[in-house]
């Protein structure tokens, strides 16, 4: 861990940046310089870096920071965002099969889709805009496996074991979030919150949406491919704030570690991780939420042109399928763009912030809708 202590002008002398990787693992001097830039702000207390710390527009991202002082700009516009995990049973889960199968979540289900079944009581400020749909970026809706099983007792407990299947689905609050955000920020700036309360109003309503949208895509693609829903044993915020210890602890791109089951996304041609956290204060108690970006989208769209066809990122090294009707959302998201998830899941365990559980292989991924999908696939049969 590498920790440099700060005492500039307007910060308080206690100012503190941890970072939680290791000598050999990837971590740009943007990134780092951003959570020192983070760490000059009013008010601000101690900034954890995660090992999938990556530059954000403006603030880090995989990071914990503590401030006395309330900062809308350092969660973001996607407030609320998340990872859940939801069993599903399937007789068979041949992913060429399943794939075309799943439904267009660029769009919000029709009134009569039994999905809304989920949705038990008032949807959060009765936002419907967007509700039941994913989102671009690195927001996937994927059916994965269970694999490698490293505490049979903890995966047992969750009602699992390995072989079996789930849906893991990431996600937000879409434009909701974001309106939140741009009200403040076309005021205030990157200022604080000059009436925190009402910002936490707003924003835990977000937080609400955010889980009840990735509910409601889970229970779309289960019907869709023929089973029922069911409950996540999982469901995570990374980007968020909570009052804890009396300071507001704001989280973008890092998920709760106090005690709690995570899912820490690889990418879609590599495992995920399921772990236990457990993150002391140190770490500002939270830990990675993913394999965290290596190259920024430009690098990746130029770098992947040169090296892989499309056709080549509809599928991946692990056998599963890529549901993606968005050429340039394939490059930007190829597996390549990130860092490895294996070193994000070393940094935590050495530094004692998580002990893994379990790992999840794609069989499916969902980006973004294809039109063409099941038209290949019936031409080349």
């Amino acid at each position: 861990m590498k920790r440099a202590s700060l005492s500039p002008q307007h910060s308080p002398p206690q100012s503190t940046v941890a970072v939680f990787a290791s000598p050999t693992s990837w971590i740009e001097s943007d990134a780092v310089a951003q959570c020192h830039q983070v760490a000059k702000l009013d008010g601000m207390i101690h900034v954890a870096a995660m090992p999938d710390l990556h530059p954000g527009k403006g603030a880090p991202i995989g990071a914990a920071m503590a401030s006395s002082v309330l900062y809308p700009f350092l969660v973001g516009s996607d407030i609320g965002c998340g990872i859940a995990v939801f069993p599903i049973r399937l007789k068979r889960a041949v992913p060429a099969r399943l794939a075309p199968r799943f439904p267009d979540l660029d769009r919000a289900p029709e009134p009569d889709d039994p999905a809304w079944a989920v949705v038990d009581g008032d949807v959060p400020t009765g936002h419907l805009e967007g509700l039941g749909t994913v989102g671009r970026g690195n927001h996937f809706v994927e059916l994965a496996r269970i694999d490698t099983v490293f505490s049979p007792d903890h995966v047992s407990r969750l009602g699992l074991a390995a072989g079996d299947l789930v849906l893991i689905v990431h996600s937000g609050s879409r434009g909701l979030g974001e309106r939140i955000l741009r009200a403040h920020t076309e005021i205030h700036g990157a200022g604080p919150a000059p009436d925190p309360a009402a910002y936490l109003t707003m924003h835990d309503d977000a937080v609400r949406w955010g889980s009840l949208n990735r509910r409601l895509m889970a229970a779309r693609v289960a019907h869709a491919l023929g089973t029922e829903p069911t409950e996540p044993i999982v469901d995570e915020c990374h980007n968020l704030v909570e009052i804890r210890d009396g300071v507001y602890l704001h989280r973008k791109g890092a998920a709760p570690g106090d005690g709690r089951d995570v899912l820490i996304a690889g990418t879609r041609g590599t495992p995920s991780y399921l772990v236990a956290a457990h993150a002391g204060p140190e770490a500002n108690h939270s830990v990675a939420h993913g394999a965290g970006r290596k190259m920024s989208r430009a690098d990746a769209l130029r770098r992947g042109r040169v090296k892989h066809t499309v056709e080549q990122l509809r599928s991946t090294s692990v056998g599963s399928l890529v549901v993606c009707g968005d050429r340039q959302l394939l490059f930007e998201e190829a597996p390549t763009a990130y860092k490895r998830i294996e070193q994000v899941i070393a940094d935590l365990v050495d530094h004692q912030l998580a002990t893994p559980v379990a790992t999840t292989v794609p069989l499916v991924t969902y980006k973004t809708a294809d039109i063409g999908y099941s038209r290949r696939k019936r031409g080349r049969s």
